[in-house]
């Protein structure tokens, strides 16, 4: 039956217009710490205050204090725009060397002082116009973090030498190996560029550059590119989050004001050449399903037109309310999935259309459907309520992004540079409130033309690469005269700043309260942004899946979005488009969830919408067709990514044959194809019940406007049928075979899942499990990430960790190493598993993991998802509240002896389990040699030949 037209959704914050909230929807309560950010007069802002040192050092304060963090954001304004010739990859290659270390911080030590002061989004990354620098500590290290800061910018250029660069070119090289070379389209991207933009001009490289260019940079090149751009002339900071602005005006000062100031960088004066006529290109890469490309020149972020473009990117293909994505993968049922998006940069940018085909859709077909759809949005303008989903789902991930001091830190730097005000929030809303839908239309039509496009088919086949070049021995030695210094040395930056008076450490609380059905609520407000996030959680995972079966839990989830009684699934679609928000389904391994997260103007609708998928759900018959073959193109495209694959094979031997945590998640082919209406419904009926169930509210709700919003929704939901047995999962049975080995031939890397089962959620030892582990390979600088990425350079990382279920336990190392060193890599790991156990951490050590896991705490909770997704799983693992807001004095109570039993007890090598994805031809070699001769599998991780197992 046809679904009835919802009624209208109105968004009620209009972009950069008057804020309207209905009476339900009236402030909470509780009053909010300030924050940065206010909507007054109907009209979002970020306040700010900006000024610049002596040196042209710029500084941008924006106190908000929210939570006890201050984010601290560098950029430098130079990125590929700013790479001489044959150097692609060097402002990339630079960012690496940042954190190498310098004259006051000694190389490692950078990230060690981050974690040991409880820091949380630490890292750097590099587009075409910018790099940056940025991570967030607790606001009682405000001195330590412009200490850091400081020094990266003023006092790396003096331990630049050959062994620092020749180990972050490997590093970065692991990097391309891993993010385009390795991953499914990563090549075809990189040929998408080189057809648009010509030789010399700075976009036409991939951000990441060639392997050639990456080797040949040389120490000079670097030296003179820190020279040039790494100045404080051409650097701002942004401090967001709770200091007072007086004495981090002193301390900005006192750590950055003796920096020398360079040279004003060269102007960069770039042209891009108009495309008169169409450029068609066709790239194989060792993919499963054929993919179609199109892209045009647009004008530059900011400029006009950018924004309609954005607009229309949404219109086309920005979700399931999009045009593509009805016409293609719903209706058509031609693609697996359709991506639209403007991607603004300052020379040019970039618009593009990306669609995923179905297995044996023709790729002719699908583009000239795109084309129809282009053709027709140039001629007819969009529906007003096109461009209104548009504009709410803009306005609602911008209100996301403010919601973290680390983001909203880093959305200031984007504003300062690229549009020269860094409260330019409320002039960016205002570009997309004055468009009208004719605009969108016009622009479409001067932009959107075929002879000005670059069209790239991709097609399975044989990857083609450039020619190999050979990784040079790492140097050992710093040759005389190397090290230089842009700065005087200061004596008394050698010592780091003491850390002011600590603000208690808490945790969100969470209360809750259960309906007269047995569904359990839990509550945590979060006054301050008019932001709500929510997760229904329901004991309905892969755990529960019938033997024969696999998938089931999956597929009934992934039903829940695609029709319900009274709504279709594009009714669904625009429903949460209209109101800016995102609502999804999925199942994981113990249980399923229905999110939503959005404006709190919105919460009444998506809450109706969420309970509405939950409730009652059609499983059509024509749906359940769709996305069966939905499910069945997605195993084919998990063979094309070797860590997917080196995951799912983890749990198969993990668990063994036949537990329902051994099973891809998504089935088997067979499985698949065999689920019906039938199944589906039968499923729900089982598991979809209240008293299986809890609803999980974080954001700007007091209990009140919760209780009013969920009783209506939920309180007369009680299950159908009998409720299910409460079984338990069977033990765990782990293959017998030690090492396997998946074929995947001419992979540029081996993707290792190195796995063992683990404890339960509510073990005693966890705290010192977690703390164990983080010195292992949980950080960033653990044991196993330093030695084999920053000693060796086998690696862009390599971690490990536990997974503790309610009846599931699972501990693994998972990473990427170069296929010639897989061998190695494996011994390595091996002496830190064996030193982990041989003795107690040190007191820097312990002092130093623990604390990356105790004083870290807020700023992991920071958030409406993160504080849902934390009560979500704690439910989910059958812990009480308390075991949230408990952590700080568990994580404070490890000591070294009680890691030590820990990594006694549940590290043992002699049950971990080496699964490798790699070219069989390469690889197998090198693990006979190091004594692990494998069992191999075939390229979908199925038995090809067995053999002696160690």
């Amino acid at each position: 039956m046809n679904a009835p037209a919802p009624r209208r959704l109105v968004t009620l914050l209009a972009l950069a217009g008057a804020l309207s909230l209905p009476a339900w929807a009236a402030p909470a309560a509780a009053v909010a710490p300030q924050g940065a950010v206010s909507a007054e007069a109907g009209r979002l802002a970020i306040r700010h205050e900006k000024f610049t040192l002596t040196n042209g050092f710029e500084v941008i304060l924006v106190e908000d204090h929210r939570l006890p963090l201050v984010a601290f954001n560098l950029w430098v304004h130079a990125g590929p725009r700013n790479e001489a010739k044959g150097q692609t990859g060097f402002a990339h290659l630079f960012e690496h060397l940042m954190f190498a270390g310098s004259r006051h911080v000694p190389r490692g030590e950078f990230d060690k002082f981050v974690d040991a002061a409880g820091g949380t989004d630490a890292n750097g990354s590099t587009n075409f116009d910018r790099t940056n620098y940025f991570f967030t500590l607790p606001s009682n290290q405000l001195a330590m973090g412009l200490w850091l800061k400081a020094d990266m910018l003023g006092w790396m250029f003096d331990e630049i030498d050959a062994v620092s660069l020749a180990n972050q070119q490997d590093v970065v090289r692991n990097e391309r190996r891993q993010s385009v070379e390795n991953r499914p389209y990563g090549v075809v991207e990189e040929a998408a560029y080189q057809a648009l933009f010509p030789e010399g001009h700075p976009y036409r490289a991939s951000v990441i550059g060639s392997h050639a260019d990456i080797q040949s940079i040389q120490l000079k090149d670097v030296k003179d590119f820190a020279r040039t751009y790494y100045r404080p002339n051409n650097a701002t900071l942004v401090l967001a989050g709770d200091f007072d602005p007086k004495e981090a005006k002193a301390l900005v000062q006192k750590y950055f004001g003796t920096l020398k100031a360079g040279p004003k960088p060269p102007e960069v004066q770039v042209a891009t050449p108009e495309i008169t006529a169409e450029r068609r290109l066709v790239v194989t890469d060792r993919i499963e399903l054929g993919r179609l490309n199109l892209s045009w020149h647009t004008p530059a972020m900011f400029k006009p037109g950018d924004a309609e473009l954005d607009i229309a990117a949404h219109v086309l293909g920005g979700g399931k309310a999009s045009r593509l994505y009805g016409l293609l993968v719903r209706d058509k049922q031609l693609a697996q999935s359709v991506q639209v998006s403007q991607g603004s940069q300052s020379l040019s940018s970039v618009f593009d259309i990306e669609v995923v085909a179905r297995p044996g859709a023709s790729l002719d077909d699908i583009e000239t459907l795109v084309d129809a759809e282009i053709e027709r949005l140039a001629k007819e303008p969009p529906t007003p309520a096109e461009v209104a989903q548009a504009r709410a789902t803009i306005e609602t991930q911008l209100l996301q992004r403010m919601e973290k001091v680390t983001s909203l830190a880093d959305l200031v730097n984007h504003y300062n540079q690229m549009a020269g005000d860094p409260g330019y929030v409320g002039q960016d809303l205002a570009r997309y409130a004055a468009l009208a839908p004719a605009d969108v239309s016009a622009t479409v039509a001067r932009y959107l033309q075929k002879q000005r496009r670059v069209v790239v088919i991709a097609k399975p086949g044989e990857q083609v690469l450039a020619a190999e070049v050979p990784t040079p021995p790492m140097p050992t030695q710093v040759a005389k005269g190397e090290r230089e210094a842009l700065n005087a040395p200061e004596a008394w930056r050698a010592k780091p700043p003491a850390a002011a008076k600590a603000k208690p450490l808490t945790l969100p609380a969470a209360q809750s309260f259960t309906l007269a059905n047995g569904l359990t609520v839990i509550h945590s407000p979060k006054p301050g942004l008019p932001l709500v996030s929510a997760s229904l959680v329901l004991r309905a995972g892969q755990a529960v899946n019938p033997a024969d079966k696999p998938g089931l839990a999956g597929f009934t989830a992934a039903m829940l979005p695609e029709g319900t009684t009274t709504r279709s699934a594009q009714q669904i679609a625009e429903g949460s488009a209209l109101l800016g928000a995102t609502l999804t389904a999925q199942a994981g391994p113990e249980e399923a969830r229905v999110d939503f997260s959005g404006r709190k103007a919105a919460a009444r609708e998506g809450f109706a919408l969420l309970a509405d998928l939950a409730l009652h759900p059609a499983f059509a018959n024509a749906d359940i067709e769709r996305i069966k073959a939905q499910r069945l193109a997605a195993l084919a495209q998990q063979r094309e990514q070797a860590p997917l694959l080196a995951n799912a094979v983890g749990n198969r031997v993990t668990y063994g044959e036949g537990h329902p945590l051994a099973a891809n998640a998504l089935g088997t082919e067979a499985s698949i194809r065999a689920i019906d209406a039938t199944a589906l419904r039968g499923f729900w009926q089982a598991h979809y019940r209240p008293e299986r169930a809890a609803l999980v509210v974080a954001g700007d709700l007091s209990e009140a406007e919760l209780r009013a919003l969920v009783e209506p929704l939920f309180g007369a939901w009680q299950g159908e049928g009998a409720a299910p047995a409460d079984t338990r999962l069977p033990p765990a049975r782990p293959v017998a075979a030690r090492t396997v080995l998946v074929d995947k031939p001419g992979a540029p890397q081996t993707a290792l899942a190195v796995v063992a089962p683990g404890p339960f959620a509510g073990a005693p030892d966890t705290a010192s499990l977690k703390v164990m582990n983080a010195a292992l390979g949980g950080l960033f600088t653990s044991r196993i990430n330093t030695q084999l990425r920053e000693v060796k350079g086998y690696t862009y990382g390599i971690y490990s960790g536990y997974t503790l279920g309610r009846e599931r336990g699972q501990f693994g190392i998972r990473g990427s190493v170069r296929t010639d060193v897989t061998g190695a890599a494996l011994v390595d790991m091996w002496k830190e598993i064996e030193g982990m156990r041989a003795k107690p951490m040190g007191a820097a050590e312990l002092n130093r993991v623990r604390n990356a896991q105790l004083l870290s705490l807020p700023g992991l909770f920071d958030t409406n998802v993160a504080v849902v997704n934390g009560y979500a799983g704690n439910w989910s693992a059958g812990q009480p509240l308390a075991a949230i807001t408990d952590l700080p004095k568990k994580y404070g109570a490890v000591t070294a002896a009680s890691a030590l039993k820990a990594a006694k007890e549940r590290l043992d090598p002699a049950q971990l389990i080496v699964v490798a994805v790699g070219d069989k031809a390469k690889v197998q070699p090198q693990l006979e040699a190091i004594g692990r001769k494998p069992a191999v599998l075939g390229a979908e991780g199925r038995a090809e030949a067995t053999s002696a197992a160690q």
